[in-house]
């Protein structure tokens, strides 16, 4: 019982005054508030010492110094401390006590009346303070360069400026907040977004893993979230390979492959995206290795896909590159796995050099892996359920979780008029992987479905 009263008076010591509550229009001065703290009183000259042993003990907010001059003693210095840790001499451990001893300072506690500004508060405390007592704060957002990106809910729309403003105030470097206002458009992948607070500037700047994008955010889809997927396919390539990026967007996955001297065919439908992604391939000196195309995924696999995997089949049994198909279109790729039927002519080629696709989807089923399986197996005719590894990607929303289906494509499936066999045609480390499936086990990051 005393623990949860002092949890809760901690709680209430540091929050901000009460009267912010539904505040819509953003008044920093209401935020001001008194509040006693401990300090403790020391020379001048060994201040800044001592405090490097009471890390423990020491006051940690946004924006408070924990040293200060003593008002009633120039040749003094006042150690602000945690009120919560700190309320008599007795608080201090062992440790901190005979640090105290041997530099000639006393254990007694003063008390010091701090003031309290928005300065000092995190956002979560002003949005806890503003928004409805009870209602979700915001549990996550998304930074994007300059731009912070969130998922409003319904009951914070209200509050949705002020929310923006604190977004910028209290990130740096942050000049915009921005809002999804409707799901991401199926065709194109952006989504309709509005400006809660800041400049209306779109055009952005990243860095992931140590490469550099640009692109104008309100035109084209990025999601920071991927970074780990990116770089765990990027791991998959080698020098070489063949890389076809059915949905590239502005890049991801083609610069990293290209940077490892992949081939790389990359295509994206947005004229946006197929810009940028231009852009992209020069700004990190890949250009020369990457083919861009800006047409739909259909019509990509059925003309420079085939063309060229009927060329690279014909050659590989002389330098046997890998050959990678990544199709990151979540929402619809699984559909467009029908046209690898009978999209090859001529006589298949072995098995293992076969191209392995990299297929994303969601999924909202119990069973989200059986469920991928079974969907995929079926736009391509066959049973993936013994040929496949499935890996989890991330949870997006409750019970929505975003995977990818990793396979080798059946000979009888690719080419024209071959028997399906799918003992045959499955692909070695397949076989072995198969059962390798941990994604019960795998901890996933729960965000915003961007």
């Amino acid at each position: 019982m005393a623990e949860m009263e002092a949890s809760k008076s901690k709680s209430e010591l540091f929050s901000p005054p009460s009267n912010v509550r539904g505040m819509k229009n953003l008044d920093r001065t209401a935020f001001k508030k008194t509040v006693t703290i401990p300090v403790l009183k020391v020379r001048k000259e060994i201040a800044n010492r001592l405090l490097r042993s009471l890390k423990r003990s020491a006051l940690q907010r946004p924006g408070i110094k924990r040293v200060i001059e003593d008002p009633e003693d120039e040749e003094c210095r006042l150690i602000m401390l945690d009120p919560y840790k700190i309320i008599t001499h007795d608080s201090f451990e062992k440790a901190e006590l005979s640090i105290l001893s041997q530099l000639n300072v006393s254990p007694q506690i003063s008390k010091y009346n701090l003031e309290l500004t928005y300065e000092n508060f995190k956002s979560e405390e002003i949005l806890g303070a503003v928004l409805p007592e009870g209602q979700d704060v915001i549990s996550g957002f998304s930074r994007v360069g300059h731009i912070v990106h969130l998922n409003l809910r319904d009951h914070q729309l209200p509050f949705k400026h002020l929310i923006g403003q604190v977004m910028i105030d209290k990130n740096p470097g942050i000049t915009s907040a921005v809002n999804k206002i409707n799901n991401i458009d199926n065709t194109y992948r952006n989504f309709e977004m509005e400006l809660l607070s800041g400049e209306e500037n779109m055009m952005t700047k990243v860095r992931e893993n140590n490469y550099t994008y640009e692109f104008d955010f309100s035109k084209v889809y990025w999601n920071p979230r991927l970074s780990t997927e990116h770089g765990r396919i990027t791991d998959l390539l080698k020098s070489e390979d063949v890389l076809f990026d059915v949905f590239a967007g502005v890049g991801p996955f083609t610069i990293p492959a290209a940077k490892k001297n992949c081939t790389v065919f990359a295509n994206d439908l947005n004229p946006e995206s197929h810009k940028w992604l231009l852009h992209n391939c020069k700004l990190n000196k890949v250009d020369q290795k990457v083919k861009v195309f800006n047409l739909d995924g259909k019509d990509f696999l059925q003309g420079p896909v085939r063309k060229e995997l009927q060329q690279q089949l014909e050659l590989a049994e002389e330098r046997k590159p890998s050959i990678h198909i990544i199709m990151n279109l979540p929402a619809k790729a699984i559909e467009f796995l029908s046209t690898f039927r009978s999209l090859l002519d001529g006589q298949p080629c072995s098995s293992e050099l076969l191209p392995r696709v990299h297929c994303y989807s969601f999924s909202k089923d119990a069973n989200p892996v059986q469920d991928v399986q079974q969907r995929a197996g079926a736009a391509l005719g066959i049973s993936l359920e013994t040929c496949s590894s499935v890996h989890s990607v991330r949870n997006v929303a409750p019970n929505k979780v975003m995977l990818c289906i990793t396979f080798q494509i059946p000979a009888s499936v690719l080419y024209k008029n071959q028997t399906i066999n799918l003992e045959n045609d499955e692909e070695p480390s397949v076989k072995r992987q198969r059962k390798d499936n941990d994604f019960l086990e795998e901890k996933t990051e729960t965000a915003p479905d961007t």
